[in-house]
């Protein structure tokens, strides 16, 4: 079985050797450009086992068997490469529900109701990864004091002097301005924050000034969308 191995590797190079218009020089479409790289496949493997005699024929046929199987998987895994990573993303955002499911096309990022009934999306505020809690109830992007830290924000010289409200309920914050946040592919600069005083909020929040900024953001069952 080393030997279609072999031939299938030196096939796979000459492959790579040939560039994107070969098909086109010779007047051929891309089809029949990928059959007639079959058929040299299957010339290398024959002309291999020509070469093997230590091998029967049929151990030869058996090896080419499943190694066109596998060229038939990788073909179409190849051919639905994108419906498969849709599903694949679907999937992973099941099971990480802090995971956007990115949409580049449409400029949307999508995650899934986590099951404490709330939506934990997975952000980064000035370069640091850190989940922030969708709330529309904030009039702001609310940062914890730890997270505040974690951001590069000198909380030390911070003035918790502004009351804020939020779905949590009432507290004191200081005004800051966020050098950069990223939601799924979203970017913003400049976003208006506050960063809530120690020990008085256990979680980031997503607020108003960064939802604002997007042309639409819905909840749908168990999704939340947004939009660029």
């Amino acid at each position: 079985m080393l030997f279609v191995g072999v031939a299938l590797l030196i096939a796979a190079g000459i492959g790579l050797l040939v560039s994107v218009d070969a098909a086109t020089q010779l007047g051929l479409t891309q089809m029949q450009f990928g059959q007639l790289l079959v058929g040299v496949v299957l010339v290398i493997v024959f002309a291999a086992a020509a070469f093997s005699r230590r091998q029967r024929f049929g151990a030869i046929a058996a090896n080419l068997a499943v190694w066109l199987g596998l060229f038939a998987i990788a073909l179409i895994g190849y051919t639905y490469r994108e419906d498969i990573k849709t599903v694949a993303a679907q999937v992973f955002g099941e099971l990480s529900p802090t995971t956007a499911i990115v949409d580049s096309k449409n400029g949307t990022a999508t995650f899934h109701r986590g099951f404490d009934g709330h939506f934990l999306v997975a952000s980064t505020v000035n370069g640091k990864d850190m989940p922030l809690l969708f709330d529309t109830g904030a009039s702001a992007v609310v940062l914890s004091y730890a997270d505040a830290r974690r951001a590069g924000i000198d909380v030390g010289h911070l003035v918790f002097d502004t009351p804020v409200t939020t779905a949590n309920g009432t507290g004191r914050a200081a005004v800051v301005t966020l050098d950069s946040m990223e939601i799924g592919g979203i970017k913003r600069s400049h976003i208006p924050a506050f960063v809530a005083d120690r020990g008085a909020l256990n979680g980031s929040l997503l607020g108003m000034t960064f939802l604002e900024t997007l042309s639409r953001y819905t909840v749908a069952g168990d999704k939340l969308e947004l939009a660029d």
